[in-house]
């Protein structure tokens, strides 16, 4: 019976990914917030094969002249910075640190935000009033110059980097979850799980997770998202990991060079990358959204 019970819960989880998926790919913008994502993760994961040079590599072009703040050609496609380094290179190796960031403090914070929600509603009384009484602390913190503060004390590494935006970027979802399983605890079929002695472990993760999933999903994209802001803003104002390249690594850079008014060409590309992935992480959670609320799907 137990064996059933646990390929029934996987099934009905498979049954819900692929729900998801097929709506995403039903919705135009989440279609193609969807493709342009993939995009992305594709360049990061090739990243060093796609690279055609060094990135802290100085470049001299075919007549042996030093390669300093070249516009966009066919041998620097965007250009290169004041001391020469291809910004191509730099914008592709920098696509892999950037969704590193993105992905694991999303799916990290995600992770968090989800058990403190599903405990906090599901047992409620004092466990519920201390959790949330943590988020409201959380909430009542500004959001960038909180991170900027814990990145100066832990330091600029990328781990630290990506554990100070988790300690804060969880509390939006911790609260949504723990209203969707107040809700979903009054159902009969949670009730009848009781019935049947099920713990309350396993009431929560077999019974109510699989329900609260699209949500999961919809602010999984928004934390990504919301990571991806917060690292490029925290790396442009100089508290990034200065060891690793990232879009706002690139742009601190360029303001660090004096050329921000001439060098148009190095700050619009990794502002483009920016702009358009969490664009598209918007489209995909645009998507989700349908599947969190099915009211919208009518419209």
């Amino acid at each position: 019976m137990s064996e059933g019970y646990e390929r029934g819960a996987f099934s009905r989880v498979k049954r819900s990914l692929l729900e998801h998926y097929r709506i995403i790919h039903s919705h135009p913008l989440g279609r193609i917030g969807f493709w342009v994502v993939t995009v992305f993760v594709i360049v990061a994961v090739f990243a060093p094969w796609l690279a055609p040079h060094d990135p802290w590599v100085m470049q001299y072009d075919s007549e042996g002249n030093f390669a300093s703040l070249r516009t966009p050609s066919w041998a620097y496609p965007v250009g290169t910075t004041h001391l020469g380094y291809d910004l191509f290179s730099q914008l592709i190796l920098a696509t892999r640190t950037t969704l590193l960031i993105g992905a694991v403090s999303g799916f990290i914070s995600i992770l968090i935000g989800a058990n403190v929600g599903l405990v906090a509603g599901y047992y409620g009384g004092k466990i519920d009033e201390v959790l949330m009484r943590l988020t409201d602390i959380l909430y009542g913190m500004p959001f960038l110059p909180f991170i900027i503060i814990l990145i100066a004390l832990f330091g600029r590494k990328l781990e630290f980097v990506i554990l100070a935006i988790i300690l804060i970027i969880w509390r939006t979802s911790a609260r949504v979850i723990r209203a969707q399983t107040i809700a979903i605890k009054q159902r009969q079929f949670i009730t009848a799980a009781k019935a049947r002695g099920c713990s309350n472990l396993r009431i929560i993760y077999r019974h109510i997770l699989p329900n609260v999933l699209p949500l999961l999903l919809l602010y999984a994209a928004f934390n990504i998202a919301w990571s991806i802001i917060t690292e490029a803003s925290a790396s442009f104002l100089g508290f990034g990991d200065g060891n690793t390249i990232s879009w706002g690594g690139m742009l601190y850079e360029l303001w660090l060079s004096g050329k921000t008014r001439v060098a148009w060409w190095w700050f619009a590309a990794p502002s483009l990358c920016i702009v358009t992935l969490v664009t598209s992480l918007v489209f995909v959670s645009r998507a989700y959204e349908e599947v969190a609320n099915p009211r919208l799907r009518k419209r």
